[in-house]
């Protein structure tokens, strides 16, 4: 009977996990508090940029964060506009340039941004830049990194109730954070998955554009991170991340939407960006 009575609470309580992701209004699993989780994205995020050479003072750090402060207050503005608010509380955003020749750029569950001095050449412009980060950020707004955490926490048995249990081991709550970025592989699952890569590209795409950046640049930008691997992209259903031709068949699908977000929200703010 006591079996049947947990089992019976486990349901109830993955039932009531359940939510819905802002914009695309997918369901998803989050079986993790935020605040929590914050708490421990924060620590990582911190630990990080203590452990690589932040750039602070180049221009390209100061283009960084009027990105990010552009995307900010455009994600804020839909947010309120479609009375979800909510979904931003505990957010600390934070906007950093990291010296690191990898092709690469993150967000933290609560706004903390990273970018790899690595992936400047394939952005560009400030309209690139846009690109990369509206995807990333949107990780993070689309609660990915809960998403996968609770994925990863039920598959190693670290998930008690709702609460994170490593309170005694900084190093797993670490990797833990990490995973929530999409950095982490130390939990035996890949990072963000193509549903979930998928998803950030939509959002991203929105974003961009409400701030006031062409959402049109994300094509070739894209492109430009195809022409990475040199023509040794490894097969679609062997990457987490979708095909280059998918995802841009994909944007472009989504282009008309995206741009009404910038003939009309964004139009104001890129006025503003001049």
């Amino acid at each position: 009977m006591k079996k049947k009575i947990a089992l019976l609470f486990s349901c109830l309580w993955l039932l009531v996990s359940c939510a819905e992701v802002p914009v695309t209004g997918r369901s998803q699993l989050r079986l993790v508090n935020n605040a929590e989780l914050y708490a421990l994205s924060f620590q990582a995020y911190n630990q990080f940029l203590q452990e690589n050479r932040v750039v602070s003072n180049a221009p390209q750090a100061a283009t960084v964060r009027n990105v990010g402060n552009k995307l900010r207050a455009a994600i804020e503005t839909y947010m309120r506009q479609n009375n979800l608010s909510q979904v931003l509380e505990g957010y600390k955003w934070e906007f950093n340039l990291v010296e690191d020749k990898n092709i690469n750029a993150f967000c933290m569950p609560g706004g903390k941004v990273v970018v790899f001095t690595g992936i400047l050449p394939v952005t560009q412009d400030e309209t690139g830049l846009a690109v990369v980060m509206g995807h990333e950020i949107a990780h993070a707004i689309a609660e990915h990194g809960n998403e996968r955490t609770s994925q990863g926490l039920l598959a190693n048995g670290l998930l008690q109730a709702g609460s994170i249990a490593t309170q005694t081991n900084p190093k797993m709550a670490y990797q833990l954070a990490l995973q929530a970025a999409g950095l982490g592989t130390q939990l035996g699952l890949l990072a963000y998955g193509r549903k979930q890569e998928s998803e950030a590209d939509e959002i991203g795409l929105i974003m961009m554009a409400m701030a006031g950046y062409d959402p049109r640049a994300a094509v070739p930008f894209w492109q430009r991170m195809a022409a990475q691997g040199n023509g040794q992209e490894p097969p679609e259903f062997l990457s987490t991340h979708p095909s280059s031709q998918t995802r841009i068949n994909r944007l472009q699908k989504l282009m008309p939407k995206a741009l009404e977000y910038y003939q009309g929200n964004g139009a104001a703010a890129a006025a503003g960006n001049k």
